[in-house]
């Protein structure tokens, strides 16, 4: 019974992180949206690898792509190959202090981008400024106070 409790915070994160993306912007902003479902994929996959892992990132991927309106499996891709990355390098990414935490989080960001600018590339519609990077940016500098609360949400709920 515990364990569906505890499994139920983790997929509340996920939905929150889905609205977060979905939520309108205004245009000059909306350019630097963080990639708050890499950003949360990679939290979890740090923090419970056993719980969040490579399927896990194939489903949100695939998500993302329907909610987007994206090509299907282009962000799939992408979550795939961040969450693999973290899952090699978790025992020493848990060891870093959060300003280098940051740094390998918006390196994962922009990989995670690198490969959904790849994919739209490959059909005729690559990037039209560097502002499709901008995310990293954002990325870098949300994750210590994410990696806090989602911290703090996990001992609180006793998530394992």
């Amino acid at each position: 019974m515990q364990i569906r409790n505890n499994y139920s915070i983790i997929l509340v994160t996920f939905f929150v992180a889905f609205i977060l993306t979905a939520m309108p912007l205004p245009d000059w902003i909306a350019a630097w949206r963080p990639a708050w479902v890499a950003l949360v994929l990679v939290y979890w996959s740090l923090a419970l690898p056993h719980r969040v892992n490579l399927f896990t990132a194939f489903i949100l991927g695939i998500l993302l792509d329907v909610l987007q309106g994206s090509l299907l499996g282009q962000n799939a891709i992408g979550l795939t190959i961040i969450v693999f990355i973290t899952a090699k390098l978790h025992l020493q990414v848990r060891q870093y202090p959060l300003y280098q935490q940051s740094i390998f989080v918006g390196l994962l960001v922009a990989v995670y981008l690198g490969m959904i600018a790849w994919v739209n590339g490959m059909i005729g519609r690559p990037p039209e400024s560097w502002a499709f990077f901008a995310p990293v940016l954002t990325s870098i500098l949300l994750w210590p106070w994410l990696f806090v609360i989602l911290r703090d949400i996990r001992r609180r709920a006793i998530v394992t």
